[in-house]
């Protein structure tokens, strides 16, 4: 029996045993005698050696290919599969693909040194069962010498010079820097007995080696005593010395300071600020003391309502963030100065939005020195008692209305008027709706102008009185 010509004209080339042209079937042969001779086929057919060149390793890593022959109908296919391999030391290595072009077998990528793959070449040559080599890899390359790996930089060199002014910066401000936890005595419902809890806490800084430490007025308000935590963990009972609530300014005192105060360093007067100048805020965010956080002045001049229910100028603004706890705690340049203390933020959430507020250095400069003498600010006044705003605006009056004048004071020397009493009721007396030339319209600017005066200072007061305006010119005082 006669079959057609069988398998590719490449297999019949090749002597395959299943494609030699048209053969003959002959029934006399076993089952097997095909299997034997297909497998004697393979066992005489050359294999072929790939040489690939040199694979340098730049790096503590090294990419080995392995790749995969099978045999599929007639053709070989190559599926690489990619591997990374740790190789910290390889001098050099050789990459040697096996190819058997006529079994199912895998052939995997070898990485030896240069001596290694010396010896192994000269085995090949003087074994007499060496495979045929092509043409190429005859040719190829001896392998070279892989450069050293280029050492990482040193730890020292990978700091910007922004970044190690920023740590220079706080090491230097952060012994400055503390912790100030108020406490109230709280008595228990059913046994009456008092116990001392913590009732707030914030930041401060240490002013001078007298142990005098300036925080926010709204920190220590309501407390009845006080404790502040210095960078080397101790704490130290204080007491509280006074404070400006218009300004939301306290000081405290501790009551047996330590030798090793450092106090936080005051710029020079005339120094000018920027917007877009460095910030840093130290603080204690949630509890998390000595907490360091960067950025820029974003804004000068910025006026909020503080504590004390009156606006606070020249307010700083900041998008270094600052959170709960970070009140009291200092606000700081490049070269480690105070420029301002972080006070308060405006966010929807209560955290950190980038917008905080710090009272300038300027303000600080002039009014801790007269709260560490006097117990409270130096401040120039008119000597009057004045009707709330709330009250005022109610019954449709603008400015401030002078209820009453304070004997031998500076309203009463020049003729000012406060309420009178009638049978009728309370009658308006004088209203305050400028001073130095600029309007009046409620105690907060009043307050802004006598604010920048100095005590034995005169002001020219614009008032009406009835439905005349009279100019009076009077000379403030200290209050």
């Amino acid at each position: 029996m006669r079959l057609p010509a069988v398998g590719t004209e490449r297999q019949r080339r090749s002597g395959h045993p299943h494609a030699r042209g048209a053969i003959t079937r002959d029934d006399s042969r076993t089952a097997s005698q095909p299997k034997e001779e297909l497998r004697q086929w393979r066992q005489s057919r050359p294999r072929t050696v790939l040489k690939f060149p040199l694979l340098r390793n730049r790096g503590s890593a090294a990419l080995v290919i392995t790749a995969e022959a099978r045999q599929i109908s007639s053709h070989t296919v190559m599926r690489p599969l990619i591997r990374i391999h740790a190789l910290p030391l390889l001098l050099s290595v050789n990459t040697l693909l096996s190819c058997d072009m006529g079994q199912n077998s895998r052939a995997h990528t070898t990485l030896s040194t240069s001596q290694d793959f010396a010896s192994q070449e000269k085995r090949q040559e003087a074994s007499p069962k060496s495979r045929p080599r092509l043409a190429s890899a005859q040719r190829s390359s001896p392998p070279t010498s892989v450069s050293k790996p280029i050492p990482p930089l040193a730890v020292a060199n990978t700091r910007t010079e922004d970044e190690n002014n920023t740590i220079a910066v706080f090491r230097e401000a952060a012994p400055a820097t503390v912790f100030v936890t108020q406490k109230k005595l709280v008595r228990r419902r059913w046994s009456m007995d008092a116990t001392e809890v913590p009732a707030g806490t914030g930041t401060g800084f240490i002013w001078n080696r007298q142990g005098h430490i300036v925080t926010n007025f709204h920190v220590v308000a309501g407390g009845q005593t006080f404790e502040v935590m210095l960078q080397d963990g101790s704490s130290h009972p204080a007491r509280f010395v006074g404070g400006d609530p218009t300004k939301d300014i306290a000081v405290l005192k501790l009551e047996v300071p330590p030798t090793s105060l450092s106090p936080i360093k005051i710029p020079p007067h005339g120094s000018e600020l920027l917007v877009g100048q460095k910030a840093l805020a130290i603080g204690n965010p949630f509890g998390l003391d000595h907490t360091l956080t960067t950025g820029v002045i974003s804004a000068l001049g910025r006026e909020i309502v503080g504590f004390g229910g009156v606006t606070i100028r020249d307010m700083i603004q900041t998008d270094a963030s600052i959170n709960p706890g970070n009140s009291g705690g200092p606000l700081l340049n490049s070269a480690g100065t105070l420029i301002g203390m972080n006070t308060m933020i405006y966010s929807p959430s209560g955290s950190s939005a980038g917008i905080g507020l710090a009272v300038p250095v300027s303000i600080i400069r002039r009014v801790v020195p007269q709260i560490i003498t006097y117990g409270k600010p130096r401040r120039a006044g008119l000597g009057i008692d004045r009707v709330p705003d709330a009250l005022a605006h109610r019954n449709g009056i603008e400015g401030v209305v002078i209820r009453s004048v304070v004997p031998r004071g500076p309203a009463h020397a020049a003729g000012l008027r406060g309420l009178r009493r009638t049978r009728r009721g309370s009658r308006v007396g004088d209203v305050i709706v400028g001073i130095n030339g600029k309007a009046v319209r409620d105690f907060d600017d009043l307050f802004g102008e006598l604010d920048r005066q100095q005590p034995g200072d005169e002001v020219m007061l614009r008032i009406r009185r009835g439905d005349s305006i009279r100019e009076i010119r009077v000379r403030l005082s200290e209050l």
